[in-house]
């Protein structure tokens, strides 16, 4: 049956914000093709929220410590916006080399990931 999910970022620069992946987050790649690379995420959660209207997705990725996270993204001169505090966690967002926005978050909500 399904053995996973592949998520698409649009970017106007997908060769930096690839890079970004490939250097900074230094995720595990395999090379399509021309340098079209795709990258492995760690495990994942899919939360099924209320919404007014339908195909609207978010991607956030999760960590342990977000603080430390933002340090180390401004260590590398990646912007990322002021931590607030959510209910379900702590979030930020870093900005990609391509412009976009990515939200990373600390969670503080029951997770079916085993750690």
């Amino acid at each position: 049956m399904i053995h996973g999910a592949h998520v698409i970022i649009y970017s106007q620069n997908a060769d930096a914000d690839r890079a970004f992946f490939r250097d900074v987050l230094e995720y595990p790649f395999a090379d399509a093709g021309d340098g079209w690379l795709i990258f492995a995420l760690p495990p994942a959660e899919v939360a099924v929220h209320a919404s007014e209207k339908n195909d609207v997705h978010e991607l956030y990725l999760m960590c342990d410590d977000v603080q430390a996270l933002v340090s180390k993204m401004e260590s590398k001169d990646i912007r990322c916006s002021p931590i607030t505090e959510q209910g379900w966690g702590a979030l930020t967002q870093l900005t990609l080399p391509g412009g976009g926005k990515l939200g990373i978050y600390q969670p503080r909500h029951a997770s079916p990931l085993k750690r």
